[in-house]
């Protein structure tokens, strides 16, 4: 049986048994062993009434100070065979949209277990041709031995639209991954159908604009999300700020020529929340869901449990307006308690700019942190939970994080593990957004170089110039996504550039530690299981993560396999799994380094 098959192929739950598949290894790989992990009979939980573990486990341990970065990314774009350029469409006139996008990301397009990329195109203003009117989105499909292949034309990706981000998830439950795609104008919705995308954005209502509007709108970020755990993916879009190019207005830096705005000089555009009608259509919900707010200019979405009550909570960064932290209530509401979290503002009481945004436990105490990227002379912010639940202060200064980071203009930016020795590292894709900038501002450039910032017990130190050469050369860097593309085991990096080639990251991180990489198989109708934890526990070492889409600017990481580095630990003790819908946990027992594991609900 062939790699495809074995993933296809579900594990018959036999007790206390773990099910190897034989693996297909390709010449240039050694694939470590996938081992599916079955259900144990446990007792179905009724989901009306979800029990949630409420322990919270006493796995805080430190790392020794000893321990050095061997941080080590390799560009391996060309050989890789992705040949693409983003296209702004600029002409001259400077409208703002040209220098905001784009994004991309990793995804399993076709189910055979290898992650696929997708890149999102803009393209030229109607009435202004610069030779680029043509250009499209492109997906190009892992074959598996470091290259990929062009299939836009074959998957139905042949249309031109002016892009900005994308979010990948299997909307319709029929076992295959759709494609979301934010736009300066009507949103797309593309449905996978075995293999080929077909719009079906206004049959199934996602265009991502204000019904009362006169206008579309311009969306940036999203994310799929059950937010009334009914197993059926929710979708949320962030909009930015009410533009058009009959309303762009004119602003300059240097009082002689036209200079890209920023957002303060137009009125914001609320987000919008669609709730999935059972794969058969869509229903906005913005208002009844209390997530209505034209104050925002939305950027980044990230997704995840801050009060661990088991209900998936929203934050969202807002360019020069206060965050959103949308706490989910349970009944299909939610609560903006940003500003009484400490995230709305920063130290000063002042709104940032905010761009890309992640969330994790960088500590692994139990402690959640906000990352957003900021503009320039704007340091990142890291808004940290000082205690458990909703209450965070900014701790970017005492990680080290702000004066790195002071004179980058940040969008992209992901929390990582890439040494695999069990803390989650940084990456930053930095670039400005005024080509001239170095003419008035001296210390700040248009091209910015990326960052990668390593995680040495909760401090982040800069080891860009030791990761290698892509860190060395200026770019405009907008998007970042990971995924382990190459199953080595480790997460290599897409990082996607305004107005140029993207960089795909091949990760070499010298003297790499062990890992397990889990994969989970959810019940109908959420089998990505998005939405799940997964607590590992190895040595004194607990980390937690979720399934979940959004993070980043304007782009996804892979869902299909959570990688959790072990250190020098030869294997995990346990590991945890909260399932999404039900809030069934389940617990599996030593597992050996080194090996993927799938585990079906």
């Amino acid at each position: 049986m062939s790699l495809i098959d074995q993933y296809k192929s579900p594990a018959r739950p036999i007790k206390h048994l773990y099910h190897l598949a034989v693996v297909q290894k390709y010449a240039f790989y050694i694939f470590p062993l996938v081992i599916f992990l079955s259900a144990c009979g446990r007792k179905e939980t009724k989901k009306e009434s979800p029990e949630f573990a409420k322990e919270i486990p006493d796995y805080t341990g430190n790392r020794s100070n000893t321990l050095q970065s061997a941080i080590k990314m390799t560009d391996i774009t060309n050989e890789s065979g992705i040949a693409f350029t983003h296209v702004t469409g600029a002409f001259g006139e400077k409208w703002m949209p040209e220098t905001v996008g784009s994004g991309g990301g990793f995804f399993d397009y076709d189910g055979d277990g290898l992650s696929d990329i997708f890149l999102v195109n803009s393209k030229d203003w109607d009435g202004h041709p610069t030779g680029n009117k043509t250009a499209t989105s492109k997906l190009y499909r892992n074959l598996g031995n470091g290259k990929f292949e062009d299939i836009s034309d074959k998957a139905g990706i042949n249309f031109s639209m002016y892009g900005m981000g994308c979010s990948f998830a299997d909307f319709d439950a029929d076992g295959d991954m759709d494609i979301y795609l934010t736009a300066v104008g009507d949103n797309k919705l593309l449905r996978n159908d075995s293999g080929k995308y077909t719009e079906v954005t206004q049959q199934y209502k996602t265009s991502g604009n204000d019904p009362l509007a006169d206008h579309p709108s311009w969306s940036t970020g999203a994310a799929w999300v059950d937010v009334d755990r009914d197993g059926w993916l929710d979708l949320f879009v962030a909009n930015y700020v009410k533009w058009t190019p009959e309303t762009d207005i004119y602003i300059t830096r240097d009082g002689k020529n036209k200079s890209y705005a920023t957002p303060d000089v137009y009125k914001g555009e609320s987000c919008r929340l669609y709730k999935n009608l059972k794969g058969k259509g869509f229903d906005d919900i913005t208002q009844k869901a209390g997530v209505l707010n034209n104050e925002g200019k939305s950027l980044g979405v990230a997704i995840e449990d801050f009060n661990s009550d088991g209900w998936p909570d929203i934050v969202v960064s807002n360019d020069t307006q206060p965050n959103f932290l949308y706490i989910n209530n349970g009944d299909g509401t939610f609560t903006d308690k940003a500003r009484a979290a400490g995230i709305g503002y920063d130290e000063n009481g002042r709104a940032r700019a905010g761009m890309g945004i992640d969330v994790a436990d960088i500590g692994n105490n139990n402690q959640l942190a906000i990352a957003i990227g900021n503009f320039s002379q704007e340091p990142i912010s890291l808004y940290t939970q000082t205690g458990f639940g909703e209450l965070f202060q900014d701790r970017a200064g005492a990680t080290r994080l702000s004066r790195p980071s002071l004179l980058q203009l940040t969008f992209g930016l992901r929390f990582c593990d890439f040494d695999l020795d069990g803390y989650l590292d940084l990456i930053t894709a930095n670039g400005h957004i005024e080509p001239q900038i170095n003419e008035i501002q001296k210390d700040i450039t248009f091209e910015q170089t990326p960052q990668v910032f390593y995680n040495s017990d909760g401090k982040f130190i800069d080891v860009s110039k030791e990761a290698g050469e892509v860190f060395q050369q200026a770019i405009v860097g907008r998007g970042i996504a990971t995924s382990d593309f190459d199953r080595d085991g480790d997460l290599d990096v897409l990082l996607t550039v305004n107005g140029g080639s993207p960089k795909l990251l091949r990760n070499d991180s010298e003297g790499k530690k062990n890992f397990i990489g889990i994969q989970l198989k959810g019940k109908y109708p959420n089998m990505q299981a998005i939405g799940a934890r997964i607590i590992a526990f190895s040595g004194s070492i607990k980390q937690d993560r979720m399934v979940r889409t959004g993070s980043s600017y304007l782009s996804q990481s892979d869902l299909n396999t959570t990688i959790f580095g072990l250190g020098k630990n030869m294997q995990a003790d346990s590991v945890k799994i909260i399932w999404p819908t039900t809030g069934k946990m389940e617990k599996l027992e030593k597992l050996n380094a080194n090996q993927f594991y799938i585990s079906e609900e």
